[in-house]
């Protein structure tokens, strides 16, 4: 598929089948996402692939909302997509480069996170990323390092649904020439 489709025919996916996905192919899938540009070249994310169903119930049961929880009770994987925090955006001093201070973590994760999808996708994977969660209880049941910020969960699977895309506003209300 090329870049254009894949980016056009990728669709948030929040029922998935009970099919585990290979070690392999989530390997592959990271593999691409580290090629996401980065402040500098950092390369501050860091994913952890959460596939124990114990550990899926009890962030579904008690650190996501009802809407979150239900996608993450059938989906076989769950990615804790994390950063390295003090890194991106910052000097070697430990001085902000710019007025955007911090942010640019945020940036360079949420980079890294649409690739990732997207190259889940070219290998016929759904996903949905979620940012509605309990930062801390998740952090503390993974045992997130102190060096290290819990930016996102992405359910990762077999898509179970084929959704039509959403509609979209036209290139004339995205689009400003000056």
């Amino acid at each position: 598929m090329n870049t254009v489709d894949c980016i056009k025919s990728r669709r948030s996916i929040r029922r998935f089948k009970p099919d585990s996905v290979k070690h392999s192919l989530i390997e592959e899938i990271v593999s691409a996402a580290s090629f996401s540009p980065s402040w500098k070249n950092t390369q501050i994310t860091r994913y952890i692939a959460i596939e124990d169903p114990s550990l899926l119930g009890k962030i579904a049961d008690d650190f996501t909302p009802s809407y979150n929880s239900d996608i993450i009770r059938q989906t076989p994987v769950l990615i804790a997509v994390t950063y390295i925090k003090g890194r991106c955006g910052f000097e070697r001093d430990g001085s902000y480069t710019t007025e955007k201070k911090d942010r640019w973590q945020m940036f360079d994760a949420g980079v890294a996170c649409q690739t990732f999808c997207l190259a889940a996708h070219e290998y016929g994977l759904g996903t949905v990323i979620m940012g509605v969660f309990d930062e801390s209880g998740i952090s503390s049941l993974l045992d997130i390092p102190k060096e290290r910020e819990l930016a996102a969960l992405i359910a990762l699977g077999y898509p179970d649904i084929e959704p039509s895309a959403p509609k979209r506003k036209t290139v004339e209300d995205l689009l400003q020439y000056r």
